[in-house]
């Protein structure tokens, strides 16, 4: 049997959270797990209140053959070496760019009065 260590998911649509279990590895991901080692809730916006991890565990299972999944492995190191990143703030708003005016020349001024003629002549030419 090749046990894994990886999370599950949780939570509803939109708002997501995943224990970190241990289970058989040929099982769904939302099957039984053999036992439950932690969470992590990524809409949390503390990065390093995130992950909770029961270490003492996780190293016994990997000790006895668990293999950790990539991302929970990444999790691993980083609470071990306590490397989170911070929460960075959004970019601030950009002021929307000016609508370029354009300007009109006497000869758009003719050609739209010779449009007007021309549908006053087609209108006659239709009423007749």
């Amino acid at each position: 049997m090749a046990v894994r260590i990886r999370m599950k998911r949780m939570g509803r649509k939109h708002r997501p959270f995943y224990r970190v279990c241990v289970i058989d590895g040929q099982k769904a991901r939302e099957g039984r797990a053999i036992e439950e080692v932690g969470t992590y809730d990524p809409m949390v916006h503390d990065k390093s209140q995130r992950v909770k991890l029961n270490l003492e565990r996780i190293e016994y299972w990997i000790s006895v053959g668990a293999q950790p999944s990539h991302n929970v492995a990444t999790m691993i190191k980083k609470v071990k070496t306590g490397r989170f990143g911070e929460a960075t703030a959004p970019p601030p708003m950009q002021e929307p760019k000016p609508i370029p005016v354009a300007e009109e020349s006497p000869a758009s001024d003719a050609s739209t009065e010779e449009q007007a003629e021309n549908t006053e002549n087609a209108e006659a030419t239709a009423a007749e």
